[in-house]
């Protein structure tokens, strides 16, 4: 440990949000350091890369017009800490951890390392146990799954962010013992952790709205778009850091909603830019996959823990691409996805969750137990089987049309227009699990189709 903190005014050069800084010993790399102009302003930066006596600093701010002559660095000798406490709960903060409610800051309980610790594999429980998200063919055909991750999957003019709202205000944590019922054992046992990555002022006005009225239950991190990039990649792990003590020291189940992902992989590649360093895929940085797996794998359930921090991230897929990088990779390391639909979007039905390509892995851990389990499965696996004919026959009707199609096939492209009318379509009013099987059954019953089972 330093016996004094050392200032250096040894700045060699700039780019972007990176300085260079030489004649420097006793650093480390994560280090945090603050950064002083003559004018007085005060930044954070922390350390990147260590080579020799010349030190890589990423600055938690704008760097435009610092003087590189007269700017002070000075090391810390500490890491990215937040201060955390239960009163965490219905507050909102920027990237930075800095509250924007305008509300005075809360003592914190303890500080904590941004960057979380690594769960231990041995230690981590299966996923289970039903998270309901009040969004029919969520709930019913992709369920969330306490401890999973499993991603949204949007295209560019899709209404992301009213799906992203309707899940914010809907979702409720169900008891295990008792399916369909609110789990109220424990006040506050329920929290949802929202982050905003790179938002513009119209979603920053509409995400507000949405918080407002929620009126608590939640903790709010959100970055705008005029803000810096730095501040962009340390949003999320103000997020992930502030639900891992929700849930594995305070014993909530918390979910996290991060949108969007893709600002934050454009941020990544910004930065990487900036570094000069060999580009991979389309540009993003070979580390990409590490990278969003850092932040992916803190999303979890303990052994003989409470608690559980379930990931719901929104990802735009660029150019409409699912085997873009960004999209690519995080199939890899999440458990599943939903996606959105172009098309059925244009059929006026929300949410437009396209059925088919959508995917929870881990649904048959959450769906219950006893005769609500088998309903749910059994419910679920038929409208998937006959939604799958019905779509496939859709595309024998453009070629033969209606009339030359046999009766049963008629049959077929009526249930699909009607499970996505009745089924996928509910506006943006709140269907929960007991509803949405209702709904699912009726629409079985309707055509006669239940003998099936």
């Amino acid at each position: 440990m330093r016996l004094s903190e050392h200032k250096y005014q040894t700045i060699s050069s700039m780019a972007g949000p990176l300085l260079f800084v030489e004649k420097v010993f006793s650093a480390r790399i994560g280090e945090m350091v603050r950064i002083l102009t003559p004018e007085g302003v005060d930044m954070d930066g922390e350390i990147l890369e260590i080579a020799e006596d010349t030190v890589l600093i990423q600055v938690y701010g704008e760097i435009h017009g610092l003087d590189s002559e007269n700017t002070s660095v000075i090391l810390t000798d500490s890491i990215k800490k937040v201060g955390l406490s239960p009163e965490v709960i219905g507050r909102l903060f920027n990237g930075s951890f800095l509250p924007i409610d305008g509300a005075p800051l809360y003592i914190p309980e303890k500080w904590v390392p941004v960057n979380g610790f690594p769960m231990n594999p041995v230690s981590r429980a299966r996923p289970e146990e039903f998270i309901e998200t009040g969004v029919s063919v969520i709930d019913g055909l992709n369920t969330l799954v306490k401890g999973q991750k499993l991603p949204l999957f949007s295209c560019a003019g899709l209404p992301a962010k009213e799906v992203i709202a309707q899940i914010l205000k809907y979702a409720r944590a169900v008891s295990e013992k008792h399916p369909g019922e609110y789990n109220v054992s424990k006040k506050n046992a329920f929290v949802i952790v929202f982050a905003a990555l790179g938002v513009a002022l119209q979603e920053f006005s509409f995400y507000m709205n949405v918080l407002e009225e929620m009126g608590g239950g939640f903790v709010a991190f959100v970055n705008r778009a005029d803000e810096t990039v730095m501040e962009r990649l340390l949003t999320p792990r103000c997020a992930l850091t502030t639900a891992e003590y929700l849930a594995f020291e305070q014993g909530m189940d918390v979910l996290v909603v991060i949108t969007d992902m893709t600002n934050y992989c454009d941020a990544l590649r910004e930065i990487s830019t900036a570094r000069k360093e060999l580009p991979g895929r389309r540009g993003y940085p070979g580390y990409m996959y590490s990278d969003l797996a850092s932040l992916y794998e803190r999303a979890g359930r303990i052994h003989e823990k409470p608690g559980s921090v379930t990931m719901l991230p929104l990802v735009t897929m660029p150019e409409d691409d699912i085997t873009h990088p960004i999209p690519d990779l995080t199939g890899y390391i999440t458990e599943g996805q939903i996606v959105l639909s172009r098309k059925l979007y244009q059929k006026e039905i929300f949410p437009p969750v396209d059925v088919l390509p959508s995917l929870s892995r881990l649904m048959q851990r959450g769906i219950g137990e006893g005769r609500t389990r088998k309903d749910h499965r059994a419910v679920s696996s038929l409208l998937y089987k006959y939604y799958a004919l019905g779509d496939e026959l859709r595309r024998l009707e453009s070629i033969v049309g209606r009339e030359g199609m046999a009766e049963k096939d008629r049959l077929m492209l009526d249930f699909a227009d009607s499970f996505e009318r009745e089924f996928v379509h509910q506006g943006v009013l709140r269907r929960d699990i007991s509803g949405t099987l209702d709904t699912g059954l009726g629409l079985i019953k309707r055509f006669g189709l239940e003998e099936a089972r």
